[in-house]
């Protein structure tokens, strides 16, 4: 059944000092190529469901932090119609006036507007309109502290990727706003459209916005700078392997006493421990597909059979395997750092 056309203008604040990826990767998912493929084109009537306007706040011609040009279809204060609205992050934002002009603009366009957004520290834009007050927020976790100082009625929460409250939706660093626009895409056109993107783009995969902004392996790469970060990545795309501390330590090639005493000293946890914490960690994320069976994530991640698969997710999470997939949400409800919700 071919579905009504609905044309969404996605449009995109920018501004001299503007981060360039903020707006390039939400921008490239929203006009992926994806959406000209025969299975969507048919979901689609063959037409694209969006289309990309900048506004410039600055002028017409802004330069990115970067030294990339963009030419702004528009210029603040035009009253340009919009479906959604994206405040991207950068210096420029914390420029004299600069957040105060475009929060004005954004207070004089959000009720025509049915979703409003930031990337990264887009939100020292958003923040000043007040319409964020008392809701929950994200951003880029070196600018957490700073928002909460300047803007004390918001809620930041420290880890998360991206939040929706309301019609209002923020994100953390550059690569969440794309997280941001696949969760976008998925509510207006459905998860098979997000996921196509997602797979045209070459994203490793559609992350849920509870997640960590810093996973277990990027810490562990982050802490460690020798043969066990090539290590981490090896187990991160091997679930399914032999992840015993044998098998482990033949790769590092260490001896499995020397390599189990390192593993330790350097990450504060057992090779065991971080293999199954790796392993959950990605289940979880697999279980917010709601289509997928449970004994199939288990699979996937390299658990032999559903009982310890279960034991295991339900010692880590608190809940099972089912209640978790059935309760998940992205949106208004509250998340514990590891993505659950209270």
């Amino acid at each position: 059944m071919v579905r009504a056309m609905i044309h969404r203008r996605i449009g995109f604040l920018v501004f001299d000092g503007v981060q360039a990826l903020d707006v390039i990767g939400p921008a490239d998912a929203f006009a992926s190529d994806a959406f000209d493929t025969p299975a969507l084109r048919a979901d689609t009537n063959g037409e694209h469901p969006y289309a990309i306007v900048l506004i410039g706040l600055t002028g017409r011609r802004v330069t990115a932090s970067s030294g990339v040009t963009f030419t702004a279809d528009a210029a603040v204060p035009s009253a340009v119609n919009l479906d959604t609205l994206i405040v991207p992050g950068g210096t420029g934002l914390r420029r004299p006036g600069a957040a105060e002009r475009a929060a004005k603009w954004i207070l004089s366009r959000t009720p025509h507007t049915r979703r409003v957004a930031s990337v990264c520290t887009g939100l020292y834009g958003l923040a000043p309109t007040g319409l964020l007050d008392g809701r929950r927020v994200a951003t880029h976790w070196s600018a957490v502290d700073d928002i909460q100082r300047r803007y004390p009625a918001l809620h930041v929460e420290r880890d998360a990727l991206f939040l929706k409250d309301g019609q209002f939706y923020t994100s953390a660093g550059i690569t969440a706003g794309i997280d941001l626009a696949l969760a976008m895409i998925e509510e207006d056109n459905g998860p098979a459209a997000a996921l196509a993107v997602a797979r045209e783009m070459v994203v490793y995969f559609k992350r849920p916005g509870g997640q960590q902004q810093f996973s277990e392996p990027l810490r562990f790469q982050v802490e460690s700078a020798d043969r066990f970060a090539d290590l981490v990545t090896w187990i991160q795309s091997h679930l399914r392997s032999d992840l015993s501390v044998d098998a482990l330590a033949k790769r590092a090639c260490m001896s499995p006493r020397h390599f189990a005493r390192e593993f330790k000293q350097r990450l504060g946890t057992t090779p065991a421990a971080f293999v199954e914490e790796t392993r959950l960690a990605e289940a979880s994320r697999r279980l917010s597909t709601r289509s997928a069976r449970i004994d199939a994530v288990a699979r996937s991640v390299g658990y032999a059979g559903d009982d310890v698969f279960r034991r295991a997710f339900e010692r880590r999470f608190g809940v099972s395997p089912g209640s978790y997939r059935t309760r998940f949400r992205y949106d208004t409800t509250p998340s514990t750092p590891n993505g659950m919700r209270t």
